[in-house]
């Protein structure tokens, strides 16, 4: 299917508005859940991160109603859950922002090959199959935030595998 197709064909009785925001415990994704009211206007904000507790007490701190929806996006069930969670609610997603992500800094051998992994899993994947869940629920004026990092631009001295996995953000974005 393309794009265009998803787009032509979406369940026109999706009348509840949202935006997703992954990485919404803590750091950028935790402020654009916060700021989002400022510059979208939106039903609901489905939070995405491992800590519910903390997706919790966000939502006590917004003005728009916060869905807190615990997954943790270095596990493939994560998606599974959220596809299903689609599929049943349909809703027009507005807006997604895809912050969540990590980094481990350091001279090359002091970084492990499974923190290497873990981060092209959750930087670079993770952003990859949330992007591909959402756009069949997304309406043209819809958008997509994937955050990369300064590092994305040119090779830097002890983020080397990070700056790679931002550098595979800005280019597939």
């Amino acid at each position: 299917r393309t794009l265009f197709w998803n787009f032509a064909n979406r369940n026109e009785e999706m009348d509840m508005t949202i935006a997703i925001v992954t990485g919404a415990s803590s750091g950028m994704g935790r402020e654009f859940v916060l700021q989002l009211s400022q510059y979208v206007s939106v039903d609901e904000i489905w939070a995405i991160a491992r800590r519910r507790e903390a997706l919790e007490e966000l939502a006590r701190e917004t003005a728009v109603p916060v869905r807190p929806i615990a997954l943790d996006l270095l596990d493939s069930a994560s998606f599974d859950a959220l596809a299903r969670l689609l599929e049943t609610e349909k809703p027009d997603v507005r807006l997604l922002v895809n912050a969540a992500g990590f980094g481990k800094f350091g001279a090359y051998h002091n970084v492990s090959v499974e923190d290497d992994c873990r981060m092209i899993d959750l930087n670079c994947k993770a952003l990859l199959v949330m992007t591909r869940l959402c756009i069949p629920y997304m309406a043209p004026g819809s958008h997509i935030l994937q955050l990369d990092s300064n590092s994305a631009w040119q090779p830097v001295p002890y983020i080397t595998t990070y700056g790679a996995t931002k550098a595979f953000v800005l280019s597939y974005s």
